[in-house]
């Protein structure tokens, strides 16, 4: 692979680790996103909602199975809010925003922004910043270059370990299916053999053959 390239795919996976969305929720409605994210990686979320008098917007992170990751209830108009969390399994994970309307009141519906990182994107360099006196900034790089260099040596090892399982499961169902077949093969000739022999009986005892 060459330099251009490699750049271009670190690029490329960079991109594809931040979620930036924005929708427009109506009011007493929800709104969720759901992604399938592997083991062991550090999601954080910044999100945004516009101010309406009146109105109130929770927002929670749950897994597959229910249990809650995150979650904040009447969230300040205005002002960006944040939230992280470090998967423990490979999951399906959803964040939920749903809108909270008095009935005293008119609804009108809300701008909602939301920033979603993973991996590098999501890990804060600040306390590296931070140490100018210890770290220089061409220093603070290479660790940001070390740090994506794990992920995509580690999204390579997903990958390839994807592709064994599939592979292994192709395989073994090819092999079910290869000796299902020769079950049916067995079967169907015994079948037969058991109504060659059932008429030649048959036809004897009318005396239809000899």
């Amino acid at each position: 692979m060459s330099s251009n390239n490699f750049v271009v795919f670190g690029l490329l996976l960079l991109i594809a680790h931040v979620r930036s969305i924005m929708w427009y929720m109506e009011p007493n409605q929800s709104k969720c996103l759901r992604e399938e994210i592997q083991a062991n990686v550090l999601v954080s979320g910044e999100y945004q909602v516009s101010e309406v008098h009146g109105q109130k917007v929770d927002y929670v992170v749950r897994d597959s199975k229910g249990h809650i990751l995150a979650q904040k209830q009447d969230i300040p108009h205005g002002k960006f809010g944040k939230f992280s969390f470090v998967t423990e399994v490979y999951d399906n994970f959803e964040i939920c925003f749903n809108s909270h309307v008095p009935p005293t009141h008119r609804g009108v519906r809300q701008e909602i922004t939301l920033n979603v990182k993973r991996d590098l994107e999501a890990k804060s360099f600040e306390s590296l910043l931070g140490e100018a006196s210890k770290l220089k900034p061409v220093e603070v790089e290479l660790r940001r270059l070390e740090e994506l260099s794990k992920v995509i040596v580690d999204d390579f090892s997903r990958m390839r370990k994807s592709e064994e399982e599939m592979r292994n499961t192709n395989e073994s169902t090819n092999a079910r299916v290869l000796y299902f077949s020769i079950f049916s093969m067995c079967c169907l000739l015994g079948l037969a053999t058991w109504q060659v022999f059932y008429l030649r009986r048959y036809f004897r005892a009318k005396k239809l053959i000899e």
